[in-house]
């Protein structure tokens, strides 16, 4: 499906004002916003402290992200996405100061069950999905979602499977719910999407309404494909929906 097509769609199934997702993905030089990256001609984007997602007003505003280990002011951030081993303070800090896991221990189990791959390139990029012409390269769709958006996106993501796990909520970073999971699901062809943003670190950074649904581009493939035939088109109950969230966009 073409960039065009599916923005045409998303937008008929969920209203002219609906925001439209962020797709991100890897490249070997900073990205720029149309056509995605040409070596050489991307300016990687300036460091701010702590967590990533600081960056994500500058995303909505049209802009692209280009990130990499020197700009990323997070460690946990900079391993999540790839970019360096897991630093050591990492178990205590998660378990001991922010208090998300009840030992080091868990903490560490949690991150060898996810298994955090390494970054395919230098850059990991962030733009709205208007910003781009094609889909080639890109890891996934990330999707700030209201309770009714989040709504139809899940009926959509469950349209055409059973699985119980067809969209995950595992506890973890922003990142680590956003760019690992799509990343891992991405590697093993696999079908899952993954609601996130339930990290206390990263809710400030998010408006108090919004959650991330997040659609790996190996899921996408198949759903793009759906997405007309599935209750966002055409039904009573979707239709209600659809106005309200006109009226609240």
């Amino acid at each position: 499906m073409e960039i065009k097509n599916f923005i045409a769609d998303y937008r008929e199934a969920f209203g002219a004002a609906v925001q439209l997702p962020i797709a991100f993905w890897y490249s070997d030089a900073a990205a720029v916003a149309a056509g995605k990256f040409a070596a050489g001609s991307g300016t990687p984007t300036e460091k701010l402290g702590g967590c990533l997602f600081k960056h994500l007003d500058e995303i909505l505003t049209g802009k692209t992200v280009s990130l990499n280990a020197e700009n990323i002011g997070c460690g946990g951030g900079k391993f999540y996405c790839g970019f360096s081993d897991m630093p050591e303070y990492v178990p205590q800090f998660v378990s001991v100061k922010e208090r998300y896991k009840q030992s080091p221990e868990l903490v560490i189990d949690m991150v060898e069950q996810l298994g955090v791959p390494k970054a395919k390139s230098n850059f990991l990029n962030f733009t709205l999905l208007d910003n781009l012409n094609s889909f080639d390269g890109i890891e996934g769709l990330l999707f700030l979602a209201t309770p009714d958006v989040l709504s139809g996106l899940v009926s959509w993501a469950t349209f055409d499977r059973n699985e119980p796990d067809v969209v995950s909520s595992l506890f973890g970073s922003g990142c680590g719910n956003v760019v690992t999971q799509a990343t891992v699901e991405n590697s093993r062809g696999g079908y899952r999407s993954f609601i996130g943003f339930l990290d206390p670190s990263v809710r400030p950074w998010v408006d108090s309404n919004i959650l991330s649904f997040t659609i790996p581009m190996s899921r996408f493939r198949v759903m793009s494909g759906t997405m007309r035939q599935s209750c966002l088109f055409d039904t009573h109950a979707w239709g209600k929906i659809r106005e309200r969230i006109a009226t609240r966009s």
